[in-house]
């Protein structure tokens, strides 16, 4: 599929060259960074990164997995997918779903149907959400709807398009008791259809509009479809605007969510009054690894619900807090004080997780010692869950600040907590492991390799590789096909890189076999690092404008101009480098070396290495100082 094709339903896209450019639907910037190669098939940004194909892109884009984006591109420009043989359970396993899928699409509609058009719906559902504020826009966003305060409404409307009572039943919309007794499961709420990241209807939340109605908010039951820690209210609309912002607000309810929304706050989702969930937490972070949470202004059901803060650190995310004042919420406090000062609101109150704990004990603390010490225990608790040291290690420093205590002492605690857990979760091994600054140390000593030895060597196999993906095909002198010299040429070149390497040893397996491949082979036959390093490697960032040669005659050499001296000068400059490196390797081998014999073939090692890089100096023009 074409992919300017794909991505113009997303942003708008403007030609320059050969290139097509917008500003990036992945972050916020107000300049386009953001390249379309519809020749190549790929996209890139320039600024955040983000680079594939067409799939990729809706995968990035959408939250969706690889065989999702595939199934969702299909059906949309009429592909045929042929899938593996499956089994008679995976088929009907398949079908209940997407039967699932369509009569939840069809409740929905009905539903919204009702709110729009039918008296009671206007008159009761309609009214309820013009008092909270919600405009025509945002109940059409969020396809609201109503359903009717009769016992069978629902079930008698698809019975009459020809659903079956099981369908209804498997989809939670229908009730059976014993006795044969059967009902709408919601009759005479205000309903919120639940979306997946897709924007499939899965569930329906429901709230009643009568006093004595128990209980307030009634959702579905997991179903095939619907599984509730799995699923976070809102993210179908809001999953642009938490990549966009790097930032995804965490509320409780559907309408926190939608009030939001309408404060022009868009990266918001809600666990729907259930406990947060680590899934969820995961689905957050396919889009953002920043939360903030908002909560109510009760100190008491914060307390109780500091688990959350716990849970989204613990899988590696960075978490913000902001509270409200007593007796709020983000529902309330937004229509209270309007849109202005409740985005100013957030932005002034956002505290990081310690400073929120403290603060959230600190009336107790003041009082009694033993409190504080309670308080000082839950915000190491929380460090403690954090899986990246490193920031284990800021968030200590930042608490011995802001507790006026030595680092030490909370040092001691974290690991108290650390070795505690450690001993839970394994079981006992016959060496000890080491603790994390011990393991940290080993690792950067073992990393510690000076930067022109390996960092300059993988710049010049990238350089190769570029070279190599770019103008494999072109001519150099003598009619020598540029792949052919550098296949040759680097042969005998250990990568230190192993993505340059798997490229390299794919490109010469490929040619071995008579096969005759460039970038778009491993584009569409790579694996995803693959795939992503050699779209870095052939996406071009600037390009010349005609006007410059077609007005005013002004002519800039293109790179394919000089390509023989190019090619000839990285080749000659990675085998200098490379030289170099086995220098020093050998140089190191002679201050330890005693036997007279060794050191003599060390030495002989090290004449007939410095020979060769004198005569590759001389090439490149370079005096050696050495």
């Amino acid at each position: 599929m074409d992919i300017e094709e794909v991505v113009s339903d997303y942003v708008s896209l403007k030609r320059k060259g050969q290139n097509l450019w917008a500003c990036c639907p992945f972050h916020d910037e107000k300049t386009p960074s953001f390249s379309v190669a519809p020749h190549k098939g790929i996209y890139k940004c320039f600024g955040c990164g983000k680079a594939g194909d067409s799939i990729s892109f809706v995968q990035e884009h959408d939250g969706l997995s690889y065989m999702e984006a595939i199934r969702w591109l299909a059906n949309k420009y009429g592909i045929e997918v042929e899938e593996a043989e499956r089994t008679d359970e995976q088929i009907e396993q398949q079908n209940e779903r997407d039967s699932l899928y369509i009569i939840m699409g069809f409740a929905r509609d009905y539903f919204q149907r009702l709110l729009q058009e039918n008296e009671q719906g206007r008159s009761i559902g309609m009214s309820y959400f013009k008092e909270r504020g919600f405009t025509e826009k945002t109940i059409e966003k969020f396809e609201l709807g109503y359903s009717l305060d009769q016992w069978d409404a629902l079930t008698k409307e698809a019975i009459n398009k020809a659903y079956s009572e099981d369908l209804l039943e498997k989809a939670g919309l229908l009730v059976r008791k014993e006795g044969g007794k059967k009902y709408d499961r919601f009759r005479g709420r205000v309903i919120f259809p639940i979306h997946n990241v897709s924007g499939k209807v899965v569930a329906f939340g429901a709230r009643t509009l009568k006093k004595d109605d128990k209980p307030k908010y009634l959702n579905s039951p997991e179903t095939e479809v619907y599984h509730k820690s799995k699923v976070l209210y809102g993210l179908y609309q809001a999953r642009q605007a938490i990549r966009q912002q790097d930032n995804c607000y965490l509320v409780e309810g559907y309408t926190d969510v939608i009030s939001l929304h309408q404060s022009d706050i868009e990266n918001v989702v809600a666990s729907s009054g259930t406990s947060l969930t680590a899934d969820q937490v995961k689905l957050i972070s396919r889009f953002s690894q920043n939360i903030t949470v908002l909560f109510d202004g009760d100190t008491a059901g914060v307390k109780a619900s500091l688990r959350g803060i716990d849970m989204i650190l613990q899988e590696g995310m960075n978490v913000r807090v902001v509270m409200f004042p007593a007796g709020e919420d983000p529902d309330s406090y937004s229509r209270k004080i309007g849109t202005s000062a409740f985005q100013q609101y957030l932005r002034d109150h956002l505290q990081d997780f310690i400073t929120f704990k403290l603060n959230l004990f600190a009336e107790d603390a003041s009082r009694d010692p033993l409190k504080k010490a309670e308080s000082i225990k839950e915000v190491i608790s929380s460090i403690a869950v954090i899986p990246d040291p490193v920031k284990r290690a800021v968030y200590l420093k930042e608490s011995s600040k802001l507790l006026e205590m030595d680092e030490s002492v909370l040092l001691a605690e974290l690991n108290k907590l650390l070795i505690e857990r450690k001993q839970k979760q394994t079981k006992p091994r016959q060496h000890r492991e080491e603790t994390d600054t011990t393991q940290a140390a080993v690792a950067l000593e073992r990393d510690a390799e000076p930067f022109d030895q390996r960092g300059i060597i993988a710049i010049q196999e990238r350089e190769s590789i570029r070279l190599l993906l770019n103008y494999g095909h072109n001519e150099l002198e003598d009619n020598y096909k540029l792949y052919q010299y550098l296949l040759e040429e680097l042969s005998e070149v250990e990568f230190t890189d192993p993505l340059y390497k798997e490229i390299f040893e794919i490109f010469k397996k490929e040619h071995d076999n008579g096969n005759t491949i460039d970038s778009q082979y491993f584009i569409h036959h790579g694996s995803g690092e693959v795939k992503q390093a050699v779209i870095d490697l052939t996406s071009v960032r600037r390009e010349v404008s005609p006007i410059w040669t077609d007005k005013y005659q002004i002519h800039v050499p293109h790179e394919q101009d000089t390509l023989d001296h190019t090619v000839y000068q990285n080749i000659t400059r990675l085998k200098r480098n490379i030289i170099q490196k086995l220098i020093d390797e050998n140089m190191e081998n002679l201050k330890n070396v005693t036997d007279p014999v060794e050191m003599d073939r060390l030495f002989d090692i090290q004449k007939r290495l410095k020979a060769s890089e004198m005569e590759l100096s001389k090439i490149l023009g370079i005096v050696i100082s050495r």
